[in-house]
């Protein structure tokens, strides 16, 4: 018997965004058209996430005009041909998100938020962490992105043995 895909919590969400090694954000062009790309976004707390980026380009000009943002996550994809029922599927596990973007001023903010992205892309370098920001930190932008409602997910897992 085949599995149909099952919504999960809000908190399930969570961890596939955690889990996943970049988050497609998706925004919409000051002329309307939309407008998605990859990026390393790491999670504070349930409602914001962090992201750094350039002073200038097209995505701050998006932002700019429109903060609105679209998070969308898969953290495990596997295609699959189920030999029984001769179909052909996916098992997976995903999420969606719907935030606020805001350039992070506070300076104590940025350096939590770089602190953050460190700890989770490149840990076992954060004993030159502070040496970056003392670089880097004021030409350096930080993005918070605030959930304004829960996160959605849904998987569908391997049929049980």
């Amino acid at each position: 018997m085949r599995k149909a895909a099952r919504r999960q919590s809000p908190e399930w969400a969570l961890e596939v965004f955690d889990r996943a090694p970049f988050v497609t954000v998706s925004m919409c062009r000051p002329d309307g058209t939309p407008y998605g790309l990859p990026l390393s976004l790491v999670r504070k707390d349930d409602t914001t996430f962090y992201f750094h980026c350039a002073d200038e380009g097209e995505k701050i000009d998006c932002l700019i005009e429109n903060p609105v943002v679209s998070l969308s996550a898969v953290s495990k994809c596997t295609p699959v041909f189920e030999e029984a029922t001769l179909n052909y599927t996916e098992h997976y596990r995903s999420a969606i998100a719907v935030g606020r973007c805001e350039r992070v001023v506070d300076r104590a903010e940025k350096i939590e938020a770089l602190r953050l992205l460190c700890e989770r892309f490149l840990p076992k370098y954060m004993n030159h962490f502070e040496a970056a920001i003392a670089r880097s930190l004021d030409r350096t932008n930080v993005i918070r992105i605030t959930l304004t409602e829960p996160p959605v997910g849904k998987s569908k897992p391997a049929p049980e043995k």
